[in-house]
């Protein structure tokens, strides 16, 4: 199937999102579409899939000029969205999930749940996916749930797959699953539009790549004709520099947290490990390895049964997040859409969170205060907004993480918690959130990153730790680490 976007524009209310913006798909390619968070990718993807209505300009497809006025009207057609926001239901079972609206049925619409399970099963083989049809989606990890609406795609006859962020929750062998899928697909004829902020995967997977750059075509360019500097210059219109920025005479101070023998069964047991003043300890393994229920048991999101936690040396009982804050740690969940952020609530709202004894006095928040935190945070972390009172859910991606961020880094945290920081994040974004986690750094956090990029561990860490079926298998210094080591870790083998 062929597309052709022209001349497309779409405004919400004043602000102009797209602007004269374009894009061509031919039969059988993978085609990546780039640009910074907010620059336009999705909404293009949504106007053609009948989510959005364009203000002006002609889609093609094949070359007749088309109108889809639903993403089922799209889905008809053959073109699939697979959005990087999970559209899942969560108290329902997998095979439920699949065939939501797309029942089979015997006589008097009866469903054929014999046929469905066999149908599931093909999908769940043909991409290598051993989770149980018939399993609660939420009792999935965020990745399985992830699995789930790729494999909910494949149930239809697709002509076009639009991919938006498909690996950011992927694990190692889930995300060489889906690329042995996508160049299956691409040999059948299948057109796919791979939308990702991972350079890698680009160079890897995809034919062509077409860049917006605040809501308007750049350009469109063969892979094999172009390198990552030209990608970001296209995307930014500027050169970035170093992907990950060093830090510069940053002294590793006394041990700020320490942890003993934390034991959760069926969920990590013996858990021994510390970080320093000023130290960025990367945090790496498989996804499902038990990093993320770690991190959530020290802040007392998650009971354990065994184990001791020290603050600079001291003993301390963190039962919740409260008590957890009051010891000087912050966490930035790996889930910002449903963890880290009210989305239906502004910038402001959302700073003030976690910091309302510096907004208020006597139990009353001041409203002065408390905007001017928000602008604050604005201005610091170069949040791209309208405003304070910007609802959160309206802001891209990148700028999402900013505020969170900034909720965080307000609380003066002597421990910072990051999981996932940089997920969903475009690399200009990016570079901004490590320069933000090296001053933090330089002013004596102790910053532990867990994160399922290995370059991001590689680049940014001092020491790693790696985690594998709830164990440390290994804390390495990062001068002496590479990929191959910390994977060697990550799936159970030895240095």
């Amino acid at each position: 199937m062929n597309i052709e976007m022209k001349g497309i524009n779409k405004a919400f209310g004043s602000n102009q999102v797209l602007k004269n913006a374009g894009f061509v798909l031919k039969d059988g390619e993978v085609h990546a579409l780039m640009g910074e968070n907010g620059a336009g990718k999705s909404t293009l993807m949504k106007i053609l899939t009948g989510v959005y209505t364009r203000d002006a300009g002609t889609v093609l497809v094949d070359g007749k000029e088309v109108v889809y006025k639903t993403p089922q009207e799209a889905e008809k057609a053959g073109i699939v969205f697979i959005y990087q926001e999970l559209n899942v239901l969560f108290d329902l079972t997998v095979e439920e999930n699949l065939f939501m609206g797309k029942e089979i049925t015997k006589k008097f619409g009866i469903c054929d749940r014999k046929a469905m399970r066999r149908k599931a099963q093909e999908v769940m083989d043909k991409m290598g996916v051993n989770i149980p049809i018939n399993a609660v989606m939420s009792d999935l990890s965020v990745g399985q749930q992830q699995m789930v609406e790729i494999c909910k795609a494949l149930m239809v006859d697709a002509k076009v797959l639009i991919m938006d962020e498909p690996t950011a929750a992927l694990t190692q062998s889930e995300t060489e699953g889906l690329f042995k899928l996508i160049k299956s697909l691409r040999e059948k004829g299948v057109s796919i539009v791979y939308i990702s902020h991972r350079m890698e995967e680009i160079f890897e997977l995809c034919d062509r790549i077409t860049v917006l750059r605040d809501g308007t075509y750049v350009g469109t360019e063969y892979i094999k004709d172009i390198n990552m500097d030209d990608i970001v210059r296209m995307m930014i219109g500027r050169e970035i520099g170093e992907r990950f920025p060093k830090r510069e005479g940053v002294k590793i101070g006394k041990e700020m947290l320490r942890v003993e023998g934390l034991t959760k069964e069926k969920t990590f047991e013996n858990v021994s490990f510390s970080v320093k003043a000023g130290e960025v300890l990367g945090v790496s393994g498989l996804m499902g390895a038990g990093r993320t229920e770690i991190m959530q048991a020290i802040f007392g999101n998650l009971p354990f049964e065994s184990g001791k936690v020290f603050i600079e040396g001291n003993e301390v009982k963190i039962r919740n997040a409260r008590d957890a804050i009051k010891a000087g740690i912050g966490f930035i969940t790996e889930d910002r859409k449903t963890e880290g952020l009210l989305l239906e609530k502004s910038i402001s709202d959302n700073i003030s969170l976690a910091n309302l004894g510096k907004i208020s006095s006597k139990s009353v928040i001041s409203g002065s205060k408390e905007k001017e935190l928000a602008n604050k945070g604005i201005t610091e972390f170069r949040i791209k907004c309208f405003g304070p009172d910007h609802e959160c859910g309206n802001l891209s991606g990148g700028n999402q993480q900013k505020v969170v961020f900034a909720k965080w880094v307000y609380t003066d945290p002597k421990i910072l918690i990051l999981d996932e920081p940089t997920r969903g994040v475009d690399i200009g974004a990016k570079k901004e959130i490590y320069s933000v986690i090296n001053d933090l750094a330089a002013k004596g956090v102790a910053v532990i990153m867990v994160s399922s990029e290995l370059p991001e561990v590689l680049g940014m860490s001092d020491r790693i730790m790696v985690v594998r079926e709830g164990h440390i298998t290994g804390i390495i210094d990062a001068a002496e680490a590479d990929q191959e080591k910390v994977m060697t870790l990550a799936t159970g083998g030895t240095l």
